[in-house]
């Protein structure tokens, strides 16, 4: 790659990190960066998920002083995200990114629609008067679908992360982000070391990408958690609007 490129991938890199540190989706950055430089798409798809994972560490740095009243919350989600991530990496292993490329953009809609509408969904959950259990299952599964749609592509990941917890558990919405940046930090390093080992990872690029992502994860973080809450709420559907409009486009 020239230096000219590597810098292209590394501006790209950084705002991907900023976005996920925000609330999500900044592959819709990273990938449409590494296609351009003319990586085949299972090649940018993958390098992609490696170049920005240091934007998800960068993320939950941003968000330590939430994550330690959160703790106690994140082992069984963790264990979830765990099981769901290792599901999705070895189905991208096995499936054409064509079929998925169709499928997609759908996927993140869908997460909009239902991260704009957890509000509504929360209190309909709440005076259906499901029990603590019942609630259990219902965030459990849900955690667990977002881990394999992450793990498999992940624009849209923290979004559709956001409208599980929103609507499962209780919390202030930046207990909730911090505790969705430690999930997709956790998805996304499963991917990248099933990715490391089997897929066709171009690691110049991923490295470049990782180096500028570390530090717009962080920032990202940081400006999330001093946003007001509709402020935050709007910004999130935004980016999950552009993923889905972008992979529409591609």
């Amino acid at each position: 790659m020239t230096a000219a490129e590597l810098a292209f991938l590394a501006i790209a890199g950084f705002g991907a990190g900023m976005v996920n540190g925000v609330a999500g989706g900044g592959s819709m950055l990273s990938f449409p960066a590494l296609l351009v430089v003319g990586l085949p798409s299972l090649t940018a798809n993958v390098t992609s998920t490696v170049g920005i994972w240091t934007g998800y560490l960068g993320g939950a740095a941003g968000f330590r002083r939430n994550l330690e009243t959160q703790r106690h919350r994140l082992p069984p989600l963790a264990a979830v995200a765990f099981v769901g991530a290792v599901v999705g990496s070895l189905l991208l292993l096995l499936t054409s990114q064509g079929a998925f490329d169709a499928l997609a953009p759908w996927l993140v809609l869908a997460a909009c629609a239902l991260f704009a509408a957890q509000p509504w969904l929360a209190r309909r959950v709440a005076a259906g008067g499901l029990s603590g259990r019942s609630h259990r299952v219902l965030r459990d599964l849900g955690v667990f679908a977002a881990s394999v749609y992450g793990a498999y592509f992940g624009a849209g990941l923290g979004v559709l992360l956001l409208a599980v917890l929103g609507i499962t558990m209780v919390g202030r919405m930046n207990d909730l982000n911090a505790i969705r940046t430690v999930l997709a930090l956790l998805v996304n390093s499963i991917a990248v070391v099933v990715f490391a080992v089997a897929a066709p990872v171009e690691w110049a690029a991923a490295g470049v990408m990782a180096l500028a992502a570390l530090g717009g994860g962080y920032l990202g973080a940081r400006s999330a958690a001093r946003m007001p809450v509709p402020v935050f709420r709007g910004v999130v559907l935004v980016i999950g609007l552009a993923a889905a409009i972008g992979l529409l486009l591609y």
